[in-house]
């Protein structure tokens, strides 16, 4: 009697434990789904969880990400089901649920958003393993000019180091333009300065990140390619439209502070919004049709800040519109910055921190490729931080790139550089010059702590800047939108709209709006800090919270920038700078002259009832893919967490 009351007391806690099922177990590319499902749950509490883990081996603390149970429908009667996109990270995952006690709650270990993160102590049920199929080539494709004429560069992510090739031609499937050997690189676990990034809980394998030129291209044709090999499979057609020097057009999208999307809770906050940048830009890509573009990207690139796998996240986002079209980036605080990164000065202490996570420039000098060949020491064996500063021609626009987070005053070498460019343009051949740079010379919000940062910029940055007339300065770091008047020493310059003398100066613009989602307040009232009101400098002619992107279109005679809104993809603001310089609707909204603008800008743009149209059935299988990819609960409440989240106070 005492064994089968044994037996049957073991046979009913066999019965009794949860059981948890992962389908499919193979997947073929990142942003396939999987459907997470369990059943026995005695007692659910919405503290339960599942959380991601890659690889599979990984101890309880270090999972990727989390979904509390409570985020499926029929949670409370101990059964549901979560369908998740998941990203190949070289590694296959697993799931595991774990149950988390209200008295176990430790609000002293928390993400970002100050939420507690969940406790590990009490297993409940483990899956499978998930994998991905091989032979169905790299991901996490992007292109980017070489800064010579008849080439462009592509970049992309492999498992293993094993010999990849990009092969092009101007049909389809017809290779004859070129095959192309990929050169293979990678970082490791000790390249990285410090925790989190060099820690078990955020280092992850990276891959090999492979880089190969397309040379011998045509100007301003449409080419095809693919890139892999025979042996592990070859990328699915991608294209684009080559570089061509000698065009009177140019056409860009600029924004800072995107970052990415995931479908999961992680240690890192995540930025939904870069969603709809990429929704948009992709429906202003489809629209201009075969003519050439670039995206630029100043700064706060994944915000990853140590986890690694947010990378790969970043690149699966960006993908569909950096396989097309060049995208071309600057370093931002949260790539690089950590306390013994080489250049520190004095007056920088509160400035330089620990944004970075430990990545201290390594993922970023890798995973980009940026023209000329500026570099910086890192101060330890990792090699020297790459793509500080460069500039490059496209069209009748110079755009240069700078470094707000490595040395530009006077005897730095990217001072030389800045001073020896600025001076060198051709105006003839190019009469805009554009400077792109992470953190602003000049902004009205509410953020002192780069004020030193700002007081040498304008010092030492801002004469080159008048000297040389600049058109126009774009800067990120702050998450808002933001344009001046054309501005000398915090000084509004004459437009000359009225007839009187004018003079050239630059109009400074900060687009950090892409998707970061914590917003500094406005500088107060000297007299009342603590009040809200935050009365609108003479000098800031327009400035917004909302999230977007600036879409800039230039001629030989005009240059003309938008800033796009994500809530509704229209031109919200506007400014026209004409080659000699002068400034035409500084934000004369009272004459209409907005209004007037924004047609011209849609008559040049050449955005034709024809051309949305056709473009409608490309987006919507655009849209289909992205939010398949990145789908997930648009507030945190929706997982039902339980958890309020508070912004933190950074940039």
């Amino acid at each position: 009697m005492i064994l089968l009351f044994f037996l049957f007391s073991l046979i009913s806690q066999t019965q009794s434990k949860p059981l948890l099922t992962v389908t499919p177990t193979t997947l073929s590319k990142s942003g396939d789904q999987v459907h997470i499902q369990w059943s026995g749950v005695e007692s659910p509490s919405k503290l339960d969880w599942v959380g991601l883990y890659s690889p599979p081996d990984s101890s309880h603390d270090n999972f990727i990400g989390y979904k509390f149970l409570s985020s499926s429908p029929t949670w409370e009667s101990g059964s549901g089901s979560i369908s998740l996109p998941l990203t190949n990270l070289r590694s296959n995952y697993s799931f595991r649920i774990f149950r988390w006690l209200e008295s176990e709650v430790n609000p002293d270990v928390h993400d970002e958003d100050h939420n507690p993160l969940p406790g590990t102590n009490h297993l409940l049920a483990e899956s499978e393993s998930v994998g991905f199929e091989s032979g169905h080539g790299p991901e996490q494709i992007h292109l980017a000019w070489t800064g010579r004429e008849g080439e462009m560069r592509v970049m992309f992510v492999a498992e293993d180091g094993e010999e990849r090739h990009v092969r092009y031609g101007e049909e389809d499937g017809e290779w004859e333009g070129g095959v192309a050997v990929a050169r293979a690189g990678r970082y490791e676990r000790e390249d990285l300065c410090h925790a989190p990034a060099n820690a078990s809980i955020g280092w992850r394998d990276p891959g090999w990140i492979f880089d190969a030129v397309m040379s011998g291209l045509k100007a301003g044709v449409k080419y095809y390619y693919q890139v892999g090999s025979d042996s592990k499979g070859w990328s699915t057609t991608r294209s684009f439209v080559s570089w061509d020097t000698s065009s009177n057009e140019t056409i860009a999208f600029l924004y800072g502070d995107m970052g990415t999307a995931t479908p999961y809770i992680t240690f890192s906050r995540t930025q939904d919004e870069s969603i709809s940048t990429m929704k948009w830009i992709s429906r202003d890509l489809e629209a201009i049709g075969n003519k050439p573009a670039f995206i630029s990207h100043i700064g706060d690139i994944s915000y990853a800040r140590g986890y690694s796998w947010l990378w790969d996240e970043f690149f699966n986002l960006i993908d569909p519109v950096a396989s097309k079209v060049p995208y071309h980036v600057c370093i931002g605080n949260h790539e690089y910055n950590w306390p013994t990164q080489p250049w520190k000065p004095d007056w920088a202490e509160t400035i330089f921190r620990t944004d970075g996570g430990g990545e201290c420039g390594v993922p970023y000098s890798h995973r980009f490729n940026m023209p000329g060949n500026s570099s910086e020491p890192t101060g330890t064996h990792a090699p020297a931080t790459r793509n500080l500063y460069y500039s490059f021609d496209m069209g009748p626009v110079h755009f240069v790139y700078m470094s707000t987070e490595t040395n530009f005053l006077p005897g730095s070498g990217q001072y030389n550089f800045l001073k020896h460019d600025l001076e060198s343009v051709d105006r003839a051949k190019t009469p805009f010059v554009v400077v792109q740079g992470h953190r602003p010379m000049y902004t009205t919000s509410y953020e002192s702590r780069d004020a030193p940062l700002r007081q040498r910029m304008l010092e030492h940055l801002e004469p080159l800047f008048v000297k040389n007339k600049v058109s126009l300065a774009l800067w990120g770091h702050v998450h808002r939108y933001e344009r001046y008047c054309p501005l000398n020493n915090f000084t509004c310059g004459s437009m000359g709209i009225e007839g009187e003398s004018w003079e050239a100066l630059p109009v400074h613009v900060v687009i950090g709006m892409a998707g970061q989602d914590w917003q500094p307040t406005w500088e107060p009232r000297p007299d009342h800090p603590d009040d809200p009101v935050y009365p609108q400098p003479k000098r800031s002619l327009y400035r917004t919270g909302e999230f977007g992107y600036t879409r800039l279109v230039a001629t030989k005679e005009k240059l003309i920038l938008s800033f796009v809104g994500n809530h509704d993809g229209e031109v919200h603001d506007m400014v026209e700078i004409l080659a000699s310089g002068q400034v035409l609707n500084g934000g004369d909204h009272e004459n209409g002259r907005v209004g007037a603008v924004l047609q011209d800008e849609e008559r040049e743009y050449s955005f034709s009832h024809y051309v949305w149209s056709g473009s409608i059935l490309v987006l919507g299988g655009f849209v289909g893919y992205v939010l398949g990819f990145v789908s997930r609960a648009r507030k945190r409440a929706a997982s039902g967490s339980g958890w309020t989240p508070v912004k933190t106070e950074e940039t």
